[in-house]
């Protein structure tokens, strides 16, 4: 199983080292100095929880949660900063982060913290929920589209790799990432694997003139529906 990916933005580096080190046995962890490479990231790929100082260069905590929350409502956001005042904390709740962590705190706890929300986005993303994809219902857990007149059974890969694309609408994503969520690995055969799923999907979703699946080149893909 892949690892959960996170988002941590830091501007002292031994801080940064501290947790990145202690937190990389358990989760992938992408470490930014400022704000604005911090969200320039969480715009280009996909991440599934984010760690925040708040005091830092470019762009501060709060305007980096305010611009992530503004994109994405469900992604738990932590604050972890030195500022243990009321009002900071009241201020970065308010904007919508999950927790509030004041420096200094044990790995223990930011680990508990993080495992609590991750649980709880993992069950609504394995929640029996349909999804519209153009004229079908898409039912990830039972690996169907349908619509009045017709039913399609998906392979496992098929419907994971919609489902994380679902997730991901309109966002650019890296061969790497989609590869290391759905297969938990990049090597060159996954890659191969990955370009004939696609084609697979395209293939299903022909008649849909509204949903389209771009090649990136270099990059990697991105999934839009035209409303």
């Amino acid at each position: 199983m892949a690892k959960s990916k996170i988002l941590y933005a830091e501007d002292d580096e031994t801080i940064a080292f501290l947790i990145q080190d202690s937190l990389e046995s358990y989760y992938e962890i992408n470490c930014y100095p400022d704000g604005k490479s911090a969200l320039d990231a969480f715009n280009s790929q996909s991440f599934d929880i984010c760690l925040l100082d708040i005091m830092m260069p470019e762009l501060n905590g709060f305007e980096v949660a305010q611009e992530i929350r503004n994109k994405n409502s469900e992604i738990p956001i932590i604050f972890i900063s030195a500022k243990a005042l009321k009002e900071d904390r009241i201020k970065g709740l308010k904007i919508g982060a999950d927790d509030y962590l004041v420096k200094p705190f044990s790995i223990e706890e930011l680990i508990l913290k993080i495992e609590v929300f991750l649980k709880r986005t993992r069950k609504t993303e394995i929640s029996p929920l349909k999804y519209k994809v153009g004229k079908y219902d898409f039912d990830p857990k039972n690996y169907t589209l349908r619509d009045r007149e017709n039913s399609i059974t998906l392979t496992q890969r098929e419907s994971d790799l919609l489902f994380y694309f679902i997730r991901h609408k309109n966002m650019v994503l890296k061969r790497q990432d989609i590869l290391k969520a759905i297969w938990g690995d990049d090597d060159y055969f996954m890659g191969r694997s990955l370009d004939v799923f696609i084609s697979r999907l395209r293939k299903v979703l022909a008649d849909e003139q509204n949903i389209l699946i771009e090649n990136l080149h270099g990059i990697g893909f991105r999934f839009s529906e035209k409303e």
